[in-house]
């Protein structure tokens, strides 16, 4: 499935892109909120009607929803049935609209579909977003050494012209999410290896924190060169409980990590817990940079847009953080029934290890959604070039902060050994994730949270 066939929807140059960067011209800026959307997508619907035009704003819930209530319940399509599902039985009709790792998720794992439903285009970002996007396209800077976030106006996105993959890929790291985002009550989960039963179930406190995603208008200076603090706390299981780390990730630089552990009642400094280092708890089957389909620093990789594709993706992926829905980590992959699909037109980035850098992946490939520059569908090759990971991450409304995230369950299925990664898990839980709009009232979020002083005066067992 490697050579599979992909139809390609943007100009032929786009193949050709590498770091190297050039101004988008006041032609192509005035395109924006005319032509194209306010962060640079296409508006109109494709040829055969199964894309729609995009409708200029998030979806708004159904009713008075607060935070605390099931998502799903507000969802106004929440009873749409499927339109078709793709399985091994016809998987070559659809095969052009499936990305590689998809299709090696239908052929290797029996029983295995994508149930597909009718496309919608409601993701937008508030007003303030998108005033920063159209007056800072001139302004955003990738730095001398080819990878930095130098300059931009945030929150916004950084380059709705991308002239390189290096760009396209700060779009998706920049995303706007609030200035703080919380999972008071979730879990990460490791299928069991292939003839046994027993799985790794691990329950945490999660929150980041991003001090440029305050209404207004931020810089990477404005806010000390800080891109995210990372805070996350074990509560079960009993060998993990107690155990928490702090991060302090940046835009030109590497990420500072400190890490409790119990049965020492020490804060260690963790100088190397970054790119495919794996995360404490996991039995090696989640490397760092696997978090939220792609966390830290992108200078590892030479980055290249291949192009725009039409694909289904995870999206309006409300089933998936559905908290009546029993917990999965124990099948052979995630339940068909939580997954949803939709066909959107998505950008494609490559990006390939460099020469230099040590990486136990060889190529990484993202399929952004061209509304919101989400991650919907990536893809890990392994030292060989032999696909190795599929990933996916549901997009939908997080109606707090009048935004689409990927604000659902991550998925990323191991195809060499056949185990898989939930994570972002709140299935059958009682407490969703939460976006914050406005922290000022919570010490949690700023920077004097995120520092090693503060791990140990938080830190009891």
């Amino acid at each position: 499935m490697k050579n599979l066939k992909f139809t390609v929807l943007a100009l032929a140059l786009c193949s050709t892109m590498t770091q190297v960067s050039a101004a988008p011209s006041a032609e192509e800026i005035a395109k924006l909120g005319t032509t194209l959307t306010p962060v640079g997508a296409d508006p109109s619907g494709n040829a055969d009607g199964t894309i729609p035009k995009w409708s200029g704003a998030t979806n708004k819930p159904v009713g008075s929803w607060h935070y605390g209530m099931n998502r799903i319940e507000s969802w106004g399509n929440k009873d749409e049935k499927a339109l078709f599902v793709i399985n091994a039985a016809n998987l070559a009709k659809y095969k052009d609209k499936i990305t590689p790792g998809q299709a090696a998720m239908i052929t290797e794992n029996k029983g295995y579909e994508m149930r597909v439903y009718p496309s919608h285009r409601e993701c937008s970002y508030p007003d303030f977003v998108l005033d920063n996007t159209k007056k800072g396209v001139t302004k955003s800077k990738i730095a001398a050494n080819g990878w930095a976030l130098e300059e931009a106006d945030l929150p916004g996105v950084p380059f709705p012209l991308p002239k390189s993959g290096i760009e396209a890929m700060w779009n998706y790291i920049m995303r706007y999410q609030g200035v703080g985002i919380w999972w008071p009550d979730a879990y990460t989960t490791v299928s069991p290896k292939p003839g046994t039963t027993a799985g790794i179930v691990t329950r945490w406190d999660q929150m980041a924190y991003f001090p440029w995603g305050k209404k207004g208008t931020n810089s990477p200076a404005s806010v000390n060169g800080i891109q995210q603090g990372f805070y996350y706390g074990f509560t079960e299981p009993v060998a993990l409980a107690g155990q928490k780390l702090i991060q302090t990730y940046y835009f030109d630089k590497d990420v500072e990590s400190f890490y409790y552990f119990t049965g020492q009642r020490r804060v260690r400094r963790l100088p190397s817990y970054a790119y495919d280092a794996p995360l404490i708890g996991f039995e090696n089957q989640y490397p760092n940079d696997g978090l939220f389909m792609y966390y830290g620093n992108p200078d590892r990789f030479n980055w290249k847009i291949v192009g725009k594709k039409e694909i289904y993706i995870p999206y309006n992926a409300f089933p998936s953080v559905d908290l009546r829905h029993k917990a999965v980590g124990q099948a052979p992959f995630v339940d068909n029934d939580v997954r949803r699909y939709e066909l959107h037109r998505v950008w494609v980035i490559e990006g390939d290890l460099k020469k230099d850098a040590r990486h136990s992946v060889s190529k990484k490939v993202f399929y952004l959604d061209e509304d919101t520059w989400l991650a919907a569908v990536a893809e890990d090759y392994d030292s060989s070039g032999k696909l190795w990971r599929n990933k996916e991450a549901g997009i939908m409304p997080a109606w707090e902060i009048n935004a689409c995230e990927n604000a659902t369950l991550d998925y990323y299925h191991d195809l060499t050994n056949g185990r898989y990664v939930t994570d972002s898990n709140v299935l059958g839980g009682g407490k969703d994730t939460k976006f914050l709009s406005d922290t000022s009232e919570d010490k949690r979020f700023s920077m004097n949270f995120y520092t090693p002083e503060n791990l140990r005066s938080i830190s009891e067992r």
